[in-house]
């Protein structure tokens, strides 16, 4: 066969690399159904009693212009004392994707989203890790 005629298909390949290491490249349908629902609801997630909702800060990230998964993210006063305090926000997936849920099952295989070359392999369905 001409090598000239073979076509080589990166996006696969990355897949098989990530079976390869052990990792699921794709979301089970009940975690696509279930970021589904999630993204079609009206309300945030409810709020721990403990926590504290400090959206309307002016947060930053020490991510690039370009990515969309900010999952930690700054903020920075000075009190009325003078003295400097910090903010780090830690997105809070529980509060989403609650223990044992097909979202939950997911992650807790892959642990971490991959990022190769050719294409991204999200540990959450992206609009979880992105909006």
């Amino acid at each position: 066969m001409n090598s000239q005629n073979v076509k080589f298909d990166l996006r696969a390949k990355a897949r098989d690399a990530m079976r390869e290491a052990h990792f699921e490249p794709e979301f089970s349908s009940a975690a696509l159904d279930q970021a589904k629902l999630l993204a079609s609801a009206e309300a945030p997630a409810q709020l721990s009693e403990h926590a504290l909702d400090l959206r309307a800060l002016l947060w930053s990230s020490i991510d690039n212009a370009e990515s969309r998964d900010l999952d930690q993210i700054e903020y920075v006063e000075k009190t009325e004392s003078g003295r400097i305090r910090l903010y780090v926000g830690i997105a809070d997936v529980d509060a989403l994707a609650p223990q044992n849920s097909p979202i939950d099952r997911h992650a807790a295989e892959n642990t971490t989203s991959v990022y190769t070359g050719v294409m991204t392999f999200p540990m959450l369905p992206e609009g979880l890790s992105t909006d």
